[in-house]
């Protein structure tokens, strides 16, 4: 066993091996602060016959390490969250590149939270932790790695900075990477220039090398020898008849702009050269089929490097055309249909209240939370031209929106100006890449034609990196592009309405006195029942006497004004629509507030003598009066006399 226990970014970290998961390939234990991980890796002996690596990620936060019990019928553990899935995607991009090309083994990565300290992240130190649990392993990786995460406070950088710190930062950036270079870059911030990430950057950098000065002594003391395996080649008799078949007719496929010719060109190769070579290699179909893939793979990248030119035939900084609409969905609240050559998504918005929102009961926080920003991905499998079993939404869906989520969550406006919940969807409708991307910019134009008042328009961009070794300002060019579409959707629509949809939602919210709170409620809840019956409205009251209400058309205005009227104080010299409530042998009683009454005594009634209070008003009936005086027990006395002009 192993032990090693150092100061990293002012907190206290441990890292151990050698007392859990004994059986499991390679294991560590990681603690910083109180927040506890534990990653453990397996591998099988077996080679897969698949055309990918196997690699399974799973990242479980346990409701015990935030002294929870799960909730549902269950009470246990269910499905992984989309915060566990987004956890172990980022667990997976850092740790997968490193592993050697041809590698087949099917390797699982398991990362436990078994203590959450409710103050730092554990995904980070999930990376870290698998990170050390493959590289003593016996499975072959070319680690290790380690990941931090870099905030912002008032101009100070701050490494893995607390739950508390991020809400006061203008940047949450997840950072994972070897002393030479960054492998995974995840993050979302507050319209920061390209200067400023290059920034971030480097302080994670530093404290990456510094994080893997720890983590090697535990590594070192552990490590065991390297599983021996073999990459599987094809003949080269094999290689070279494919080759011979193949090479000009890839050449010559790969040369068509249109995605889905270009793929029916390539299969229609493969399926001739297959049944071509069938006699001669008949054992060995999936060793062609990966052949003319390796082809297909070089042809790309050589004409990248020696011409400069894509398979569509653009060159390397050519935006494919744009088209957006708006508006493109009569009955949504907001919609936009954005088109970036073969890529297509339509996206809607939709404004909710506050009982729409995402209720989350997450082990980083005490208390149930909710959420009022959600935007979710679809990918359904026509949009390749594919046949899927559907199963649900898939890890790519959850990742995929949480990244365009983050992207567009910077351009909102603050929820005290604008209290509403919103949901936004992407339904990509056709994808030739960058499917995310034109997620983001379809969701700032919906958010234009949904009239709600963002800060300003904002688009994404995807960037390939194929390298020789040169250096690459991909930033620079990152920035050029998304200017450019940013221009494009400029064109259709500037700036957001001026006015929300019809259909949605209006919300209004009003303050009164919190002893006030029981007689909007009236007993047993009646008064805001009868309230929310007549108007159609929704109305929740806070403990601050804070009263919100959301009605479609005038509901919420009407809400608002029968609520104002029960909370409002009677004021001497104003004139009252009142109800006549009851009449006596001296006068009658006048509703002038729901529930507040006062007396128009008969000499008030009229000028001039009246013999009965029934010759002048009887009950129900609707009338004018004016507040004379509220005596020292709060008793009104009101005239219809005074607004009664006399002969």
């Amino acid at each position: 066993m192993k032990h090693v226990e150092k100061q990293f970014a002012g907190r206290t970290l441990k890292l151990e091996a050698g007392r859990l998961a004994k059986q499991a390939a390679g294991s560590c234990l990681l603690q910083f602060g109180e927040t506890v991980v534990l990653a453990a890796v397996t591998v099988s002996e077996n080679i897969a016959n698949l055309p990918y690596f196997p690699l399974t990620v799973e990242y479980r936060e346990k409701a015990y390490a935030a002294g929870k019990i799960p909730g549902g019928f269950l009470k246990r553990e269910g499905r992984p969250s989309d915060e566990e899935i987004t956890s172990a995607r980022v667990i997976d991009r850092s740790v997968r590149p490193l592993f050697p090309e041809g590698f087949k083994n099917e390797v699982q990565v398991f990362v436990y939270v078994l203590s959450a300290d409710q103050e730092n992240d554990a995904d980070v130190l999930g990376v870290t932790a698998a990170s050390a649990a493959l590289s003593m392993s016996k499975v072959p990786w070319n680690g290790p790695i380690a990941a931090v995460r870099v905030g912002r406070v008032e101009g100070a950088w701050i490494l893995n900075p607390t739950f508390q710190q991020l809400e006061f930062s203008d940047l949450d950036l997840t950072v994972s990477g070897s002393r030479e270079s960054i492998v995974m870059v995840e993050g979302g911030a507050l319209e920061l220039t390209e200067a400023e990430i290059v920034k971030a950057l480097e302080v994670a950098h530093k404290g990456i090398k510094e994080l893997l000065d720890i983590s090697d002594e535990v590594v070192d003391a552990m490590r065991q020898p390297k599983m021996e395996w073999v990459k599987a080649e094809p003949p080269a008799d094999l290689v070279a008849r494919v080759k011979e078949l193949a090479d000009d007719k890839v050449s010559e496929a790969l040369t068509l702009a249109v995605k889905a010719e270009r793929t029916q060109a390539l299969s229609a190769i493969k399926q001739t050269i297959v049944e071509k070579l069938a006699e001669e290699f008949p054992d060995k179909l999936r060793e062609i089929v990966a052949v003319i893939e390796d082809i297909e793979y070089k042809t790309m990248r050589d004409r990248v490097l020696s011409a400069g030119e894509r398979v569509d035939g653009r060159d390397l900084d050519t935006v494919r055309p744009i088209t957006c609409e708006v508006g493109w969905l009569p009955r949504t609240h907001g919609s936009a249909l954005f088109t970036r050559g073969q890529t297509q998504a339509l996206v809607s918005v939709t404004l909710g209240t506050t009982r729409d929102e995402q209720r989350i009961d997450s082990i980083d926080v005490a208390q149930e939370t909710t959420k009022s920003f959600m935007l979710h991905y679809n990918f359904p499998p026509f949009s390749t031209g594919e046949v899927k079993p559907i199963r649900g939404t898939s890890r790519r869906e959850v990742g995929h929106g949480a990244l365009a989520e983050r992207a567009l969550q910077a351009i909102l406006p603050p929820y005290e100006q604008f209290p509403y919940t919103l949901r936004i969807v992407s339904d990509i409708l056709e994808s030739n890449g960058s499917s995310s991307m034109a997620t983001v910019c379809g969701g700032s134009l919906a958010l234009f034609d949904a009239g709600v008042p963002v800060k300003s328009a904002c688009a994404g961009i995807a960037m390939g990196l194929i390298t020789d070794g040169k250096s690459t300002a991909i930033l620079e060019k990152a920035k050029k592009a998304r200017l450019h579409i940013l221009d494009v959707m400029q064109q259709t629509m500037a700036q957001p309405r001026s006015q929300l949809s019809k259909y949605a939602p209006r919300i209004l919210t009003i303050q009164i006195r919190p002893d006030k709170i029981g007689d909007v409620i009236g007993p047993k809840g009646k008064t805001i029942r009868g309230i929310q019956e007549q108007t159609g409205a929704e109305i929740n009251v806070d403990d601050t006497g804070l009263v919100t209400i959301s009605g479609v058309g005038e509901a919420a205005e009407r809400a608002r004004d029968m609520i104002s009227g029960i909370v409002q104080e009677p004021e001497v010299g104003k004139v009252y629509e009142g109800v006549v409530k009851s009449t006596t042998a001296f006068g009658a009683f006048v509703e002038i507030i729901p529930g507040v009454e006062g007396l128009l005594h008969i000499s008030e009634l009229q000028h001039g003598r009246t013999e009965k209070t029934e010759d002048v008003v009887k009950k129900g009936d609707h009338l004018k009066v004016k507040l004379l005086e509220v005596d020292e027990r709060g008793r009104m006395r009101l005239s219809r006399k005074a607004l009664i002009e006399k002969n």
